[in-house]
């Protein structure tokens, strides 16, 4: 879950980084796209912004789930939905535990359901995933 800023940010800046703990925390990074959400949001709609993004980390960490699990479950509904972002929620899998085969497990069921294209999207997000893994150990 989101953990709460030592103090009360009050600089767009200090709220935009706030925001993008629980990615540094889950990913090991920001990912380009929510970090231009993020500033574009922090000023032109603070409110809404802080607000989703809070929603979000409790809707992808719940209580009842833990991280690895909630990731594989991510991960397989972005590959149904043929989304570029199953990238990163196949590396938020694997810093939470998953291995490569439980993300093809994953990757499996999708198929059944959404067929070649899911497939095919498993293998570029799956090798994507190593390859960001292995940038972040260095």
């Amino acid at each position: 879950m989101m953990t709460p800023a030592t103090h009360n940010p009050t600089t767009p800046q200090e709220k935009i980084d706030a925001l993008e703990v629980n990615y540094k925390h889950i990913l090991g990074f920001v990912p380009d796209r929510i970090h231009s959400r993020i500033a574009l949001g922090i000023q032109t709609a603070p409110e809404m912004t802080e607000g989703i993004e809070h929603l979000r980390a409790q809707l992808l960490e719940p209580q009842a789930l833990d991280l690895k699990t909630s990731q594989l479950m991510a991960f397989g509904m972005l590959l149904m939905n043929l989304s570029q972002a199953a990238e990163n929620h196949a590396v938020a899998a694997l810093r939470a535990g998953a291995t490569v085969q439980e993300l093809q497990a994953v990757a499996g069921i999708a198929f059944v359901f959404r067929g070649i294209p899911a497939i095919n999207l498993s293998g570029d997000a799956i090798a994507g995933a190593l390859k960001k893994i292995e940038t972040l150990k260095d």
